[in-house]
Formats: structure tokens, C-alpha cells, sequence
């Protein structure tokens, strides 16, 4: 199938999902998207733009099978439907963002594009102010789960609970499965909501937590060596 072809179809299969959701509730994890966006029109590339907020120079993803793909997702709406640049799993279907941002946010809501495979996203869980997560870690209650419908076209967007959200200096997204894949593959994370400048203190303390001391973290240290030994 040429691609054309393919966003062809992943368009009518997003128009009948959208009906359905539109007609589904909303339980304990949400399985309903809020809206279609259906254009490319400058509104969605500014209301999207909540990358550009996104130190990346700190962001990371356990379990990339390429270092620093991850950030490539992380990119423009209008360039969503870029194949070219996507995340993909390693050992196996997991994914694990650690997200830092520039100052604090509101999210209100996040879109996941990826081929419509086996290899997309099924499920995701997010996180907020837990820097440095690890696999372990996400075994805690999630703020919030979402059931993801497969979104080849990014038209899909999951609501986030603002009451949860309003606050967000550090944003974790775990991707516990796909669609039956042996590796998770994502082409686009967007991110809607308001962004404000973080006061001096904050600032200070981002910074800290960024460089962390190895003496304040001794049980941490000790466990990466026996487990790179």
C-alpha cells in the first residue's frame, strides 16, 4: 500500500471510531477521545505547541531501541504524519517518558500517532512531578489511564483531567502495550495546554533535581552496579 493509500484508510477508520466514541462512557480509565482535529490549520499548530516547552536536552525513554529517538516525537502538528521520524521499543512492547518542562503547565489534553499496525500503542499512563521514573516505579496507580484507539492520521485527542494536571513541571508517559507486536512504534506525542514561566525558587530546585548528588541516592547507585555487574 503506497501513502497515500495508507493515510486514506486510516482516515475513514479514525471517522468511524470517532462515532463510536461520541456514543461510548467514560469509566475508570477513559476510553473516550474529546474531539476530531480534523485540519491543518495554524489554530491546531499553536494549541499543539506545548513541545516547544520541553527541556530536551534532559528528556528521556527507557526501553528506545535508538538513543534520543524519543525526542524526534516530540515535534511540530503539522509535522505529525512524518513517518520518517519515530520512537520504537527494544527488548520488548514497553516505553517509559520522562518529560521535564521549562516552567509549569496545564495539560488538558495528549495525541498519539503511529502506524496503523500491531505495533501501536494500546494503552498509556500518565504521570506528573516523578522525575527519573523507572520501569519499577510505574507500578504504582496512575494519575490517569487511557485505552488507545489505533490513530494513524492524529485525530484523536485523550483528555487530560485538569484538576490532576494543572500543575506540571515534569510529565511521565508509560506505554505498558501494543496491539500484539513484539515493539512499540509512535511517530507523534501531542501535547495541548497552558504554559507559565517558573519562579526563581522552582527554577533552583529543577536544576538541583537534575544533578542529582550521588551521595543523596547511595541504595540507587548501589543498584545500578550490581545490575551492570
Amino acid at each position: 500500500m503506497d501513502l497515500l493509500s495508507f493515510y486514506a484508510t486510516g482516515t475513514s477508520q479514525n471517522s468511524s471510531l470517532l462515532t463510536m466514541h461520541n456514543h461510548s462512557g467514560c469509566g475508570g480509565c477513559c476510553h473516550e477521545a474529546d474531539h476530531s482535529l480534523k485540519d491543518d490549520s495554524p489554530e491546531m499548530g499553536i494549541e499543539y505547541s506545548l513541545y516547544t516547552k520541553i527541556d530536551k536536552e534532559n528528556l528521556t525513554c527507557l526501553n528506545e531501541s535508538v538513543d534520543g529517538s524519543a525526542k524526534l516525537v516530540f515535534k511540530p502538528w503539522e509535522e505529525r504524519l512524518n513517518f520518517e521520524t519515530f520512537v520504537e521499543s527494544d527488548v520488548d512492547e514497553e516505553l517509559l517518558f520522562n518529560i521535564p518542562f521549562t516552567g509549569n503547565v496545564k495539560l488538558k489534553g495528549i495525541i498519539i500517532c503511529a502506524p496503523d499496525d500491531e505495533s501501536h500503542p494500546a494503552r498509556v499512563r500518565l504521570f506528573k512531578n516523578r522525575p527519573h521514573m523507572t520501569f519499577d516505579d510505574t507500578r504504582v496507580e496512575a494519575l490517569q489511564e487511557f485505552e488507545l484507539h489505533r490513530d494513524p492520521t492524529g485525530c484523536l485527542e485523550y483528555p487530560a483531567k485538569v484538576v490532576s494536571f494543572s500543575s506540571v513541571s515534569h510529565l511521565t508517559i508509560h506505554i505498558p502495550t501494543n496491539y500484539g507486536n513484539d515493539t512499540t512504534r509512535l511517530c507523534y506525542i501531542g501535547l495541548r495546554g497552558e504554559w507559565t514561566a517558573p519562579q526563581r525558587s522552582e527554577l533552583l530546585i529543577t536544576n538541583y533535581e537534575l544533578r542529582p548528588n550521588l551521595a543523596d541516592h547511595p541504595n540507587r547507585v548501589w543498584d545500578q552496579v550490581s545490575k551492570e555487574i
